[in-house]
């Protein structure tokens, strides 16, 4: 019904205007009597071999929202209904910012993929704060962090540790965003310096915490084996606790839409089933290489239970959806849950 019915209509209108449209939609929705019990029953497969232990958390199952989705925590009571093992919110940032300008959000329907330059619009850490304090507690939520975009580089640790501090409380897992193509001045954010001395003062404010949040380093998609040699030497060296893989692309590679057509929308971060092979080339060069020695989230291109196993083959152990949950509808979890019990 998604895929037929309701998918061509949305697509008729302004992706960034459909995105809050449906945040409506599906608030109003819950609110309706019994309506949550319904699209739980419907959507969820609540079966123990789905569970996942992973840095010390429960995962009741594998499959999450990737962060992008949800950025102020406006809605992630609601997205659990649909059976995501865990919410990633934000990329929040010390100071609520409105990104960059609009248009900044672009569909490729023949590729089925997204083209976005939002560059890190959010409400700030205080307004994710108060919406966090509404938690159920029925998913696991993850809190992805980046600064701000005027930001000076010499001030670019303060800010994360900003977020990571105030965040800290309300959220299971943190992840450090340092790959994202649509903020401008992230090229410190690359150096592999840089990232030892941000992870070690983000572990070192962790460590000063009564409970401790497991870190992640949020990576590219377009980074050479020499790049992801050093990625690998750097959780070795800061044992941080994982690796998500991956954000966006800048690769403009064999996309089916016209030259034109990507001219006209210019800069932004690749998501969807373009970056699939690249985002599964790269998990599977991170486990295989390091002997499997760091757990990794796995992301980019998931459309189907398929896709999602690939990802789980190549080295995954968990799995995140975005772009796909926007062209699949919220039945990719059933189908990816089902296939996973399958292959179990």
């Amino acid at each position: 019904m998604y895929k037929l019915l309701i998918r061509p209509i949305l697509f008729l209108f302004d992706p960034e205007k459909v995105h809050y449209f449906i945040f409506s939609l599906i608030r109003t929705l819950c609110k309706i009597p019994l309506m949550t019990s319904i699209l739980r029953g419907f959507y969820q497969i609540n079966d123990k071999k789905l569970e996942r232990n992973l840095f010390g958390l429960t995962f009741k199952n594998p499959v999450g929202l990737a962060a992008g989705f949800d950025k102020n925590a406006v809605l992630y009571n609601e997205l659990s209904n649909f059976g995501f093992g865990f919410i990633e919110i934000g990329t929040v940032t010390p100071k609520g910012q409105i990104g960059n300008p609009k248009k900044r959000l672009f569909r490729l329907k023949d590729d089925k993929g997204i083209i976005n330059r939002m560059g890190f619009n959010n409400d700030g850490v205080e307004a994710a704060i108060e919406n966090l304090k509404q938690n159920k507690g029925k998913v696991i939520i993850g809190g992805n962090i980046g600064k701000n975009t005027n930001t000076k580089p010499e001030d670019y640790t303060e800010d994360y540790l900003e977020v990571f501090e105030q965040l800290h409380p309300y959220v299971d897992y943190f992840v450090l965003n340092v790959s994202c193509p649509n903020v401008g001045s992230h090229a410190k954010l690359n150096d592999k310096e840089y990232l030892v001395e941000l992870i070690t003062a983000c572990q070192k404010l962790n460590n000063s915490q009564l409970k401790q949040r497991p870190i992640l380093l949020k990576i590219a998609p377009d980074l050479n084996n020499t790049q992801l040699d050093e990625i690998i030497e750097l959780v070795a060296e800061t044992k941080i606790d994982g690796v998500i893989a991956s954000n966006t692309s800048t690769t403009r590679d064999n996309l089916k839409a016209s030259k034109s057509r990507l001219d006209e929308i210019g800069n932004g971060g690749v998501s969807g089933q373009p970056i699939k092979n690249q985002s599964t080339k790269v998990i599977q060069y991170l486990a295989n290489k390091s002997g499997k020695s760091f757990p990794i989230i796995g992301v980019g291109g998931i459309h189907s239970a398929e896709d999602a196993l690939e990802k789980i083959n190549a080295g995954a152990d968990l799995v995140q959806v975005y772009t796909g949950f926007i062209y699949e509808g919220p039945s990719l979890l059933k189908k990816i849950h089902k296939a996973i019990l399958e292959q179990s």
